[in-house]
């Protein structure tokens, strides 16, 4: 137990940094995933090009690496919420950046929604009913993303100032991983500014 307190956070980037999107197009379509839509790993390109099925496990695996090194963490650091809000941290870094694809990853949208569901379920459920709210109305699941995150961002301060004992650490992490994911969706925002973001459809079969 000794060593995994030293390795934890080794542990949490490598779990963050699989590449599910890229496994289950290369196990299942013989294709990779970087090749067609918009190039990503994630849950949303998968969507596109293997259908609505794909895309959902893709989501659901991706969030489940982040569930899982949170969990792991406060097993390891039970009285140390900080370090365990750093391994959630980074095994978000870990999707974005893995070092299985040469640091060139996904968004990290939703591992951080692991993350997130880990340490701030009510914080995540909010996010959760705006990214759903804003994706029927719009189509656009990057505009989705950015209001989620924002939603997040704004839930957790307000929390944190009501608190007698507010968690810095947690707010530091809200703060820096919605700045990211919303750096991530940069060209997005454009396109969205543009007129020519692409919207999402939903269908059981994509290309193969």
């Amino acid at each position: 137990m000794q060593m995994i307190k030293y390795i934890m956070p080794l542990i949490a980037y490598l779990l963050g940094s699989i590449p599910i999107g890229w496994i289950l197009a290369r196990l299942f379509f013989r294709t990779d995933i970087r090749a067609g839509g918009s190039g990503n790993i994630g849950a949303t390109n998968a969507l596109r090009q293997f259908g609505t099925l794909v895309g959902v496990l893709v989501l659901l695996l991706d969030m489940g690496k982040g569930i899982v090194a949170v969990l792991l963490a406060k097993g390891v650091y039970p009285e140390l919420p900080a370090l365990v809000v750093l391994c959630g941290l980074i095994a978000i870094l870990g999707h974005i950046f893995p070092v299985w694809l040469k640091f060139k990853g996904g968004k990290g949208v939703a591992t951080a929604a692991g993350v997130v569901l880990a340490l701030l379920p009510w914080g995540l459920l909010l996010a959760l009913g705006v990214f759903i709210l804003v994706v029927a109305a719009s189509r656009y699941v990057s505009l989705g993303s950015i209001l989620a995150a924002l939603s997040l961002l704004i839930y957790e301060i307000i929390k944190e100032w009501r608190a007698e004992l507010p968690n810095i650490a947690l707010l530091c992490f809200t703060i820096l991983v919605v700045g990211m994911i919303i750096y991530k969706h940069k060209e997005n925002i454009s396109r969205l500014r543009n007129g020519r973001e692409n919207k999402i459809t939903f269908s059981k079969k994509g290309k193969r």
